[in-house]
């Protein structure tokens, strides 16, 4: 199975530090649709790894969730792509739970439903937590420029080795000559 492991907030839709609270809110990152499009017709299984605290702290609710998630399966069918499985983090960052990103929770989620190994794959993420899930895993941390990643590229800390792109479209456009 060729599998992918994807954020959701800055590297499918826009990010916002007052965070994605609406359907009216999630708006698709310019040629991310078309991204994922590609890589379910070059046969990748795509899953999406994404903290919600949002829900934690009152901003949203699951069902609101799970609309702003049928909104995206829409618009992803309307250009012949889906996303196979999403993982998410409901909880706040004092929760002490083992999925909010940088643990590696989620990643186990999506490890157990399609029963593979995560090593070597890869896990697009524009936070350093996405990275250092991705490590934790064995997985192949792969940092776009949307979203929180400029500034996470200002840091510079625990980049070591990990590839930069400037959006998911670019990371696609690689994978796809790489194979």
């Amino acid at each position: 199975m060729k599998l992918i492991i994807l954020d959701r907030d800055g590297v499918i839709n826009e990010d916002s530090d007052a965070y994605i609270k609406s359907v009216e809110e999630f708006i698709p990152l310019p040629g991310s649709l078309e991204a994922i499009a590609r890589l379910k017709q070059a046969g990748y299984t795509v899953a999406v790894a994404t903290n919600q605290s949002g829900i934690a702290r009152g901003f949203y609710d699951e069902a609101t969730l799970a609309a702003m998630h049928d909104k995206l399966a829409r618009l992803l069918a309307e250009k012949g792509g889906a996303i196979d499985y999403i993982a998410y983090c409901p909880h706040g960052p004092d929760d002490n739970c083992d999925c909010r990103k940088p643990m590696p929770g989620l990643l186990q989620q999506i490890q157990q439903h399609f029963a593979v190994d995560l090593t070597g794959v890869p896990v697009v993420g524009d936070s350093l937590r996405d990275l250092q899930s991705a490590r934790t895993m064995g997985a192949r941390p792969i940092l776009v420029k949307t979203g929180k990643g400029r500034r996470t590229l200002e840091k510079g800390e625990g980049l070591e080795g990990v590839p930069v792109y400037d959006d998911l479209a670019a990371v696609v456009n690689s994978l796809l000559e790489e194979n």
